[in-house]
């Protein structure tokens, strides 16, 4: 299945999470609007919003923007720490994802939805990075090379099931080596995220050594 915004709105995409029995309980339409619309009580009638993508958000985000910014967000940096059971792995063979956690910094991609469709398209953002209460949306400042901006993002939700915390380096160097879903395979992922870092000027030395190391995993 291919993560776009069309799978996303007919529900495609949160139908092959809830036949992940890790995934969770899959949240309600009045959650995700609840949780949504608290987010943008600090936002001003009219204004644009930034979010902040700092994995597969940045090379496929789904949603439309009028606007990118390459920045660097402080107080969070990215990590390994979520497993996934359906989009890019199994029960049977799990998978990692990215999430943020606490302390460091983070570069990334900062994207400008306009005020005039924020509401349609962060319900495709909700969608897809709060369909079971995973994540949790906060408030950063995105630093760029001319320009400062506040985004929102998500960072890891430690009360979920599918948080894994800091794994054994060598089992998570073999889950993204091995592991494989519906929505393709974990080195893809990663792959895909050192790329359009590296295209925008980022180095993330862990990520890229972390590829490399999934690169060489003997595979059968």
């Amino acid at each position: 299945m291919t993560l776009d915004r069309d799978a996303i709105r007919r529900g495609a995409f949160r139908e092959m999470a809830a036949n992940s029995r890790r995934h969770g309980r899959i949240w309600t339409d009045a959650e995700r609007d609840a949780s949504k619309n608290a987010m943008l009580s600090a936002v001003p009638d009219g204004d644009d919003v930034w979010v902040f993508g700092y994995g597969s958000l940045m090379w496929n985000p789904a949603f439309h923007f009028v606007d990118r910014l390459p920045g660097r967000v402080h107080g969070y940096h990215r990590s390994y720490c979520m497993i996934s059971t359906a989009g890019r792995g199994t029960e049977a063979q799990p998978g990692m994802m990215l999430a943020l956690e606490p302390g460091g910094s983070c570069c990334g991609l900062a994207f400008r939805i306009a005020a005039d469709s924020v509401h349609e398209e962060l319900d495709i953002v909700w969608a897809r990075e709060m369909l079971a209460g995973t994540y949790r949306p906060v408030w950063v400042t995105v630093a760029g090379a001319t320009s400062t901006v506040r985004a929102i993002t998500f960072a890891s939700n430690q009360r979920h099931d599918r948080y894994v915390g800091r794994l054994d380096p060598a089992t998570v160097v073999q889950r993204l080596a091995t592991a494989e879903g519906r929505l393709g395979s974990c080195q893809d992922y990663l792959r895909n995220t050192v790329s359009c870092l590296s295209e925008f000027g980022f180095r993330d030395r862990r990520m890229t050594d972390l590829l490399l190391q999934v690169q060489r995993y003997p595979t059968p």
